[in-house]
C-alpha cells in the first residue's frame, strides 16, 4: 500500500472517531441538558464524517487499488495527491472551527470549503488517468 494511501486511511479512521465523539456528545447533551450549545456541533459532525471519513477513505483506497502505470512513476504525480491530502484536512479543520465559532457562513468555514473544493479537484486530476476500462 502506498504511503499516501496509508496516511489517508489513518486520517479517515481518526475522523470517524472524532465524528462519533461529536455525535455522542450531542446525543448526551440532548438527553441530559448540560450543554445548551450542542446544536452548534451538528455542522462540524456532518463535515467530519462526510469529508473526513467517507471521502478520505474512498480516495485512499482508490489510490491504492486503481491500476498503476507501467513506467515510473507508478502512481502518477504523487505531489498533486499529497497537496490534495493536506488541503482536504486543512479545509475540514477550518470548516469545523469556523462552523462552531460562527456558523456555516463564518469566513473561516467558507475558506475551508474552498480548500476542500481545491483538494477534491487535485485528487480527481491525480486519479483520472488511472481509471481505465476493464480489458478482460
Amino acid at each position: 500500500m502506498p504511503v499516501l494511501s496509508t496516511w489517508m486511511v489513518r486520517a479517515a479512521l481518526l475522523s470517524l472517531g472524532f465524528g462519533f465523539a461529536l455525535g455522542a456528545w450531542m446525543l448526551t447533551a440532548k438527553a441530559i441538558p448540560f450543554d445548551p450549545t450542542y446544536r452548534r456541533l451538528l455542522a462540524p459532525h456532518i463535515e467530519v464524517l462526510l469529508f473526513g471519513w467517507l471521502l478520505q477513505l474512498a480516495v485512499g483506497v482508490a489510490l491504492w487499488i486503481l491500476p498503476r502505470f507501467e513506467k515510473p512513476p507508478k502512481y502518477g504525480r504523487i505531489r498533486l495527491a499529497w497537496t490534495g491530502f493536506f488541503l482536504l484536512n486543512t479545509g475540514i479543520a477550518c470548516v469545523v472551527i469556523g462552523s462552531y465559532v460562527g456558523g456555516p457562513s463564518h469566513p473561516l468555514a467558507l475558506a475551508g470549503h474552498v480548500f476542500e473544493l481545491a483538494a477534491v479537484l487535485l485528487l480527481a486530476i491525480f486519479l483520472w488517468p488511472r481509471v481505465k476500462p476493464f480489458m478482460g
